[in-house]
Parts: structure tokens; C-alpha cells; sequence
């Protein structure tokens, strides 16, 4: 094994000094070893902790919620007769109960490399309730699967953040989960006892399908690799009306609209001569999610170097496209979303008004890109860098 995850390395790099400790574990349908082993069978052997409780974030601890913002309630494991507590339902922080039976908490899950992916949230008020309380946090790391090299898009402007964005973050962050988790307890929880379970053999450059690990899906509209490197672009149609293809077998690459004609929206996406994609035009029906059950047309995207491919910026071509080609059909989502009643779905998710206000005012997609790429040099340079574990 070239490349050992946090999980491979627990055994040999447990804390001596959490020893024996109450353990929760906060995991979900990809926290699975290179066997294909899942986190809770391989701690439950173990007898460096005891096993106390488990977490889940959204979707599930076993994947249970197929569609996005579908709430789920804890329930008492019958495997192993563990209380399993629910982090995307009456709550998303850890209550005082669900933590006073336990010493530590394992976190090991698997992100997409997106700033709006949950489950670094969900870690955060993990991290929250911890300190609060005194626990400590032991994160067991795992590849970021688009590499740790790039970062694009907006950093995100602390006045909308959400649960798609609590701290400042680009889109595309080019962190693993605990550097992520790292730069959490430098910048805001400072007291907090976390321990780090690192990588060994992992390097920055690397793209999931090169690390020799199985892919699980970390959660069930992100099935490929593929969909993790097109999705911080492409989450961003959740904020307007265009079906970002959930409920077809390909979401987040195929995208579209019952009011698009294929032909013209791909002749326009093709005038932003965007760089390692091509689009082919195609019909689809979603078979739940937004416009379930109506023929749409849109496009898929294809992506051709996924070291050139840009996803943010690709994202926002396509909205743009939209919103100009149909501008009285395009909308955009309106609140609520991601527990959010007040602010923009599409400002939310981008971290900022800025660039919806932008598109509307006509501004041309280069000068924007301008814009976003300053800030997240600036954060590169400033703030991530300094929590780096893999060079």
C-alpha cells in the first residue's frame, strides 16, 4: 500500500494519552479502508478506545437519504447496539447528551474538495461542541479528491455564511479534511485538544483515481470521481432554476431545463471558449428533485484535462448562458435553503452577493474571474498555506 489513510494508520498512531478513552465516531457510507472495511467494525475490534457512540452527518450514516436537505432522526444501531445520533435533523450540533458518555471523537469522512460539501460543517460544530465540553477530536485524514493543488472560486464573506459555508473558504478549498480541520481550530477553537491521524504516501498533486483507493459514494449524488470534480461549479445551479441533474445518472455533469433548447445553450457555451470541457447537447427527464418527470434540454459537460477544466468558472458560464439566452424563464431559487430563510440560495452558496449582482449588471465572465482569483490568492497566501500537512 503506497498511500496509507488516517484509518490505515490508527492502530500504529493512536494518542497514548487517549488510551483506553470513550469513543463517538462520526462517519458515513465511505469511511471504508482499501478492503472495503467500514470505520465502525475496524474501532469496534480495536482495544485502543472503546466505542461508545456513533454520527452521522447529512445523507446518513449509511447513506439512507438519497435526495439533498432531507432530514434524517437517530436510531440504536442493531449491529452493534450503538446509539447513532443524527447531525442533519433536530439538530446539527452535537448536543450535551450525545457527548457526555464520551472521552473523544473519531472523526473520519471522506469530502469532494467543495467548499458547500456539508460534512466539513457538520466536523465544525463537531469541533464546537467539543471544546465546549472539553472532548477531544481525533480526525483521521483522507485524500481530497481533486487533488490539493488547486483552489478557485470566491472566498467565502462570513456575512453569508450558512451550512454550505460557515468560514471564510474558497470554492474549491485544495485542502484535505484535517488541514481543513486544522486551520478551524488555529483560527476559532484554539483550545480545543484535537490530534491529527495524517496520510502517509498521499501527494498534493494526485486525483483520486490515482491514489489506488476504491471509490464509496460519500454521499448518493456524487457516485463517480468524476462528479467530485465537476461539483464546485456545478452546485451552484441549486440556487437558480436550472435542474442540476439530480435524479439522472450522471448529476452535476448533465444540466438543463425544460425551457432550453440544446443546440443554442451548447453554441453559447462554446463562445466562452472555456478551457478542458466540451458540451453535448441532449434531452433528459429527472426522475425526482426539480422538474421531475419533464423532458428537459441542456447539455452534458464532458471534460476533456481536468488540470486545465475549471469548474467554478464553468459553473458560472453556464448560469450566465441561461440567464441570457431564456431571461424569462430563468430565475433564481428563492429562500429557504440549506436552513437558510433569508439570504439568496445562489449568494449562500457562492459566499457573497457579488456574483449574482455582477451576472445581473452584464459583467463579463473574464473580469469576474479576475475578481474571485485575487481573493482566493490572497487566502492562499495569508491563511492556507500555514495548515498544509502534504508538500
Amino acid at each position: 500500500m503506497r498511500i496509507k489513510i488516517g484509518l490505515d494508520n490508527f492502530e500504529k498512531h493512536w494518542p497514548k494519552k487517549l488510551k483506553g478513552a470513550r469513543a463517538g465516531l462520526l462517519v458515513h457510507p465511505a469511511s471504508v479502508n482499501r478492503k472495503l472495511e467500514h470505520t465502525v467494525g475496524i474501532l469496534l475490534k480495536s482495544r485502543k478506545i472503546s466505542l461508545k457512540a456513533l454520527f452521522g452527518p447529512q445523507h446518513g450514516i449509511r447513506g439512507e437519504t438519497q435526495d439533498n436537505m432531507i432530514e434524517w432522526e437517530g436510531f440504536r444501531d442493531r449491529e452493534t447496539g450503538l446509539p447513532v445520533y443524527s447531525l442533519y435533523g433536530r439538530t446539527r450540533k452535537p448536543e450535551k447528551r450525545m457527548l457526555k458518555d464520551i472521552d473523544v471523537l473519531v472523526i473520519d469522512l471522506q469530502d469532494v474538495g467543495s467548499r458547500y460539501y456539508t460534512f466539513i460543517w457538520t466536523m465544525e460544530l463537531c469541533v464546537e461542541a467539543c471544546q465546549e465540553m472539553g472532548k477531544s477530536v481525533v480526525i483521521l485524514d483522507r485524500p481530497n479528491p481533486i487533488g490539493g493543488l488547486i483552489t478557485e472560486g470566491p472566498v467565502l464573506d462570513e456575512s453569508f455564511k450558512s451550512f454550505v459555508g460557515q468560514r471564510p473558504l474558497p470554492i474549491r478549498h485544495g485542502m484535505t479534511i484535517a488541514e481543513i480541520g486544522l486551520y478551524l481550530k488555529n483560527e476559532y477553537y484554539p483550545s480545543l485538544d484535537l490530534e491529527i491521524l495524517p496520510m502517509s504516501g498521499w501527494a498534493r498533486k494526485e486525483w483520486f483515481d490515482e491514489t489506488g483507493l476504491p471509490w464509496v459514494m460519500p454521499s448518493p449524488n456524487i457516485p463517480i470521481p468524476d462528479t467530485a470534480i465537476v461539483y464546485p461549479g456545478m452546485c451552484l445551479l441549486e440556487g437558480t432554476n436550472l435542474s442540476e441533474g439530480r435524479g439522472t445518472t450522471r448529476p452535476f455533469e448533465i444540466f438543463g431545463a425544460p425551457y432550453i433548447k440544446p443546440d443554442a445553450l451548447v453554441k453559447r457555451l462554446n463562445e466562452y471558449k472555456l478551457p478542458g470541457v466540451i458540451f453535448r447537447p441532449l434531452f433528459f427527464q429527472p426522475t425526482f428533485q426539480k422538474h421531475a418527470g419533464k423532458l428537459c434540454g441542456g447539455a452534458q459537460m464532458h471534460i476533456i484535462s481536468r488540470k486545465k477544466f475549471k469548474p467554478f468558472k464553468t459553473g458560472v458560464a453556464v448560469i450566465m448562458a441561461a440567464r441570457n439566452l431564456y431571461p424569462e424563464d430563468f430565475k433564481w431559487k428563492q429562500p429557504p435553503y440549506e436552513y437558510e430563510t433569508e439570504k439568496m440560495p445562489i449568494d449562500i452558496l457562492s459566499g457573497t452577493d457579488r456574483l449574482r449582482k455582477y451576472m445581473e449588471s452584464g459583467r463579463s465572465l473574464n473580469s469576474m474571474e479576475d475578481w474571485w482569483k485575487e481573493k482566493c490568492g490572497q487566502f492562499n497566501k495569508h491563511v492556507r498555506r500555514k495548515y498544509l500537512i502534504y508538500r
